[in-house]
């Protein structure tokens, strides 16, 4: 029984059989209508159920369809940026005489280029947490945002002017902010992102403010905000309780719904918190809430970057790209090594064979993974054929990859992701050519 019909009348046995009969009778009707009703209320629910889950399989999937794109051309994105990485950290630490400006414009391509390289190895990573093998570094968030203006300066300055509009940006950043412990630049690419989205909400012009605060947190600890702000369209609650999901936009075919995805990503991979405060008509101020770290952030000791610095070695270079073969052996060399280089797994192999018949023996070998015919697996495993002792260090776009993946080569001694970083290559060869195995070690007398 799941319900009761009640009819009444005055007068005692004032119901005839033939309305009883009429009463029982549509009775049954009444509870086989409800009944329809409820089954029909379940299945609809259950189709519901059925098309969100389809839905979120089919984001997953595009979402893994990306991560896989990502893959294949990370090792060609990584490969170019290479020559621009190396020869941009040499000229920052070989050449005093820089001026001022020009430092300053080879910093910016630095970070640019770290950040193009983060981007290309974390597209398939929205909702992920952090990986163990990243190392959090301490960020100040007013540096930070001083360098988001500058690098969005086109954007929100240049690119309106051409259409006769005009967006101011203010800053108000808090004194004294404590660091927090993160990647700077994936907190960096969050605010680009964030600005981005500000701009476009004033297409006929309007102000963006930048933020920073120190605020207390729920748990009773203290948070640094920064806060992205615009005076521009806003959105209503529909869209601002889903615009954190992944591929939902109001922008048509000019966006892709990807981007407060990535920054929501990037808040939880940092323990922080986002929040969205918009209406119609009085824009929208995103807030992005860090966590203040206990203890101060570790920053790496300068005795154990000078202690990286190694005597002279003969170094066996294998890649298939000529611009980075040629830039890693301009900066190894002015790093005082002796360097040959093979433009292929095949002539790799041949190379250190053709040494070992002359008795010259190679400190370390240095190769990239994706090679034609001969990769660098197969490059690894002829190295340590013939020499056991002699280092194998595989250099690789697909780097981040590889290690996420805990997939590290077989007969691989240590794996460096593209584009490489000189305090990195640094340490690898500090490590796997310390005294007791740096067999190909050359004595240089002046």
């Amino acid at each position: 029984m799941f319900g009761v019909l009640v009819a009444a009348r005055k007068e005692r046995d004032s119901f005839s059989s033939g309305e009883c009969e009429f009463l029982r009778q549509l009775s049954e009707h009444v509870a086989l209508a409800a009944h329809q009703a409820q089954l029909h209320g379940a299945l609809q629910q259950a189709y519901e159920d059925l098309r969100q889950t389809q839905q979120a399989v089919m984001q997953q999937e595009r979402l893994r369809a990306l991560g896989q794109m990502a893959s294949g051309i990370a090792h060609d994105i990584n490969n170019a940026l290479s020559p621009v990485s190396l020869y941009t950290q040499s000229l920052l630490e070989r050449e005093p005489g820089l001026s001022a400006r020009t430092r300053d414009y080879l910093e910016t391509i630095q970070r640019a280029v770290e950040d193009v390289a983060h981007t290309v190895a974390r597209m398939r990573e929205f909702y992920r947490q952090r990986e163990p093998q990243l190392t959090l570094m301490p960020v100040h968030l007013n540096q930070l945002v001083q360098q988001v203006v500058d690098l969005t300066r086109a954007r929100w300055s240049d690119m309106p002017q051409l259409r006769g509009t005009v967006i101011a940006l203010r800053t108000e950043l808090a004194e004294q902010l404590p660091a927090i412990s993160g990647i700077e630049s994936e907190i960096r690419e969050a605010l680009i992102n964030l600005i981005f989205n500000a701009v476009d909400a004033v297409p006929g012009g309007g102000t963006l403010m930048l933020r920073t605060k120190l605020a207390g947190g729920a748990d009773g600890h203290g948070q640094v905000r920064v806060e992205v702000g615009d005076d521009g369209l806003g959105m209503d609650e529909e869209t601002r309780r889903r615009c954190l999901e992944p591929f939902f936009t109001t922008k048509g075919e000019r966006g892709t719904g990807l981007g407060l995805a990535m920054v929501y990503g990037v808040l939880r991979r940092h323990n922080g918190e986002i929040e969205i405060d918009s209406a119609v008509g009085r824009g929208t101020t995103v807030s992005l809430n860090f966590p203040v770290p206990q203890a101060a952030p570790a920053t790496p000791s300068q005795d154990r970057l000078e202690s990286a610095r190694l005597s002279r070695l003969r170094l066996l270079l294998v890649d298939d790209d000529p611009l980075l073969l040629k830039s890693l052996c301009n900066t190894l060399e002015a790093e005082g090594h002796v360097v040959t280089t093979a433009n292929d797994g095949v002539a790799g192999i041949a190379a250190f064979r053709a040494a070992s018949a002359r008795g010259e023996t190679f400190a370390a070998v240095i190769t990239d993974l994706g090679m034609p015919d001969v990769d660098g697996r197969k490059v690894a495993s002829a190295i340590k054929a013939a020499s056991p002792a002699t280092p194998v260090i595989m250099l690789t776009g697909w780097g981040k990859r590889l290690m996420s993946e805990d997939d590290m080569p077989a007969h691989v001694d240590c794996l460096l992701s593209k584009p490489p970083k000189l305090r990195e290559l640094r340490e690898t060869l500090a490590q796997c050519c310390e005294p007791g195995r740096a067999q190909g070690a050359i004595e240089v007398s002046e």
